[in-house]
């Protein structure tokens, strides 16, 4: 799938109403769903991303569940029956509409009141058919297949945590639906969304400072889940496969993979940890380039490059800067 330059989808609804909640996660704790216990506000995430954006904020007054098992790859989620009743015992549910289609029909399901879309917290992006830009690359035409684009907005990239300052965008208003549903504790919600909005500001920086005088700007990777961060800092994301880490490339794809390497000084081809690196290493062989690990953050695992958001995506700065020769 060919990545493509970042254009603005219609502005997808900007803030939710405080009357909602949502909560998406894939992590530590076990797949499933449930309501707080010892007077806690129960909080079910559906992938990785979300959960962690409760924990941070919620700390001691929410119990988080999480949808995604740990090394599961979000996309292919299957829930079960049991899952589906589960979840409606949630107080607040939190997700990103469009990434998980199955999470979408069971929360459709549930009947929960405090639901929150993680996608209308935000802008979200679409992107251009092809070519060597900022995006990524054939999604508008994956969306018929794989389901990824925000209902009406054809081609709406759903990766939107991987871009910090969008990230915090989405930690303000997953604080505002917690101080909405647990009023008791709202103060603590209000100075945790500080504290990590602050944090995510600092990353930010970090990336902009770090990625600024490189001796490329174009990155490979098999999975095209950078478009946003490419967008933030001025990078081009060329993506083997597309938004599917899993689906093969065509050869025309690959050979034209081939020439973008040669031609714009690329040194390596990255793979996440979720999905095989065969791809990668099979462009990389072909090029003689090195392989490396670019990590969507989809999910936390003992093979991540770190133990958390903020030192997986240090991880995935440093690998950036080593890939595009940074000075």
């Amino acid at each position: 799938m060919n990545v493509r330059r970042l254009i603005p989808a219609t502005a997808l609804a900007g803030a939710v109403a405080l009357g909602a909640t949502a909560l998406t996660a894939c992590s530590g704790a076990a797949a499933g769903a449930s309501g707080g216990k010892d007077g806690k506000l129960g909080v079910t995430a559906s992938f990785y991303p979300m959960q962690f954006l409760a924990e941070q904020i919620g700390k001691d007054h929410v119990q988080v569940d999480t949808l995604t098992k740990p090394g599961v790859e979000p996309h292919d989620l299957e829930i079960t029956p049991k899952q589906t009743a589960q979840l409606a015992d949630a107080d607040v549910i939190l997700y990103l509409k469009s990434l998980q289609p199955a999470v979408d029909k069971a929360v459709a399901q549930s009947g929960v009141k405090n639901v929150v879309d993680a996608a209308t917290l935000t802008k979200l992006e679409a992107h251009a058919a092809s070519g060597h830009d900022h995006g990524h690359e054939g999604e508008a035409e994956a969306e018929a297949g794989h389901d990824h684009g925000h209902e009406g907005e054809a081609g709406a990239d759903p990766h939107v945590w991987l871009d910090p300052a969008k990230y915090a965008e989405i930690a303000k208003g997953v604080g505002a639906a917690l101080e909405k549903a647990d009023p008791d504790h709202a103060a603590d919600y209000k100075k945790n969304t500080d504290d990590l909005v602050g944090k995510l500001t600092a990353l930010d920086t970090e990336f902009k400072d770090g990625l600024t005088n490189t001796a490329t700007k174009t990155f490979i990777t098999t999975h095209s889940a950078f478009g946003y961060l490419a967008e933030r800092y001025g990078l081009d994301q060329e993506g083997i496969s597309g938004v599917d880490p899993e689906s093969e490339p065509s050869p025309a794809r690959m050979k034209e993979l081939q020439e973008v390497a040669k031609k714009e000084n690329v040194s390596t081809v990255f793979f996440e940890t979720l999905a095989s690196d065969k791809t990668a290493k099979s462009l990389a062989g072909d090029t003689g380039l090195k392989t490396d690990v670019l990590d969507p953050l989809e999910g936390i695992t003992d093979k991540s490059q770190g133990a958390d958001y903020f030192e997986v995506m240090r991880s995935n700065l440093k690998n950036l800067q080593k890939a595009l020769g940074a000075k």
